[in-house]
């Protein structure tokens, strides 16, 4: 089971930055998905002193997710994960009405969770999962 709360980081070469957490913190990997390219990883979650951090390379041929160009702060995303399906759509209406941006509506997911994506007005942006019921 995953943490409620994992941060996700946007990293390019995401192969590099395993490597370097690995090195410095000791990482284990707990799962990792190759992107269909064979370059670039799609999802990678790392165990780091007893919780999780997940990373994937920047795909901006599907949207926003870029990395940081010089002189901008690092692109990241916290996970939140939730009991209820139900909880990602409320949590998400209830978002983009106070203001945010959504980038993924609520939806069914292939990997089996109920999942939407937004970025709050101060600019980070947030991943809602839980199980599809």
């Amino acid at each position: 089971m995953r943490p409620p709360v994992a941060p996700y980081l946007t990293v390019s070469p995401a192969m590099a930055a395993i490597a370097y957490y690995v090195s410095v913190f000791g990482a284990r990997q707990k799962a990792i998905m190759p992107a269909f390219d064979g370059v670039r990883i799609m999802h990678c979650e790392l165990e780091i002193n007893g919780g999780s951090v997940m990373l994937a390379d920047a795909f901006s041929e599907f949207g926003h997710t870029r990395v940081p160009l010089p002189g901008e702060l690092a692109t990241a995303s916290v996970s939140l994960e939730y009991a209820e399906a139900k909880m990602v759509d409320d949590i998400f209406a209830k978002a983009t009405g106070l203001g945010a941006k959504g980038e993924t509506n609520p939806v069914n997911s292939f990997w089996g969770t109920r999942v939407a994506t937004f970025r709050d007005p101060f600019g980070h942006r947030w991943i809602l999962n839980a199980p599809i019921a």
